[in-house]
């Protein structure tokens, strides 16, 4: 009967048997923010406390020649369906993106400017 147990625990523990060294949650790879994929309901947080809750941190750029983006307000949240056209929103819960805008340029993931132009919108080249 003691024998029985002892084959038994060792079975369980099986020392023989490969371990995978794979963990269970493979980390992703964290990369910067792709501007050029935002568009829909935004809603720009500017308390940096929250800065765990939002997608990315951004600049508002004074001039259209260093923005990486051209944002137009749409102000129908169904026509902010392209890159650049965003609708921003009064309420976190209802945003589909949620940025931190910051008042230094170093700590941002991307810089945008506001457009009056709705054909302008979008991403620069680069």
């Amino acid at each position: 009967m003691l024998t029985t147990l002892l084959l038994s625990g060792l079975l369980a523990l099986n020392p023989f048997r490969s371990v995978p060294t794979v963990p269970l949650a493979t980390p992703v790879a964290l990369g910067s923010v792709d501007p050029c994929r935002l568009y829909g309901s935004v809603y720009l947080e500017t308390d940096p406390r929250r800065r765990s809750q939002a997608f990315g941190v951004v600049y508002q750029e004074p001039d259209e020649a260093f923005a990486d983006v051209l944002v137009y307000q749409e102000t129908n949240k169904l026509f902010a369906d392209k890159a650049g056209l965003w609708y921003l929103t009064d309420s976190r819960d209802f945003a589909d993106y949620i940025l931190l805008v910051t008042d230094n340029r170093n700590l941002a993931d991307f810089s945008f400017h506001y457009t009056k132009v709705r054909s302008f919108a979008g991403c620069r080249k680069q």
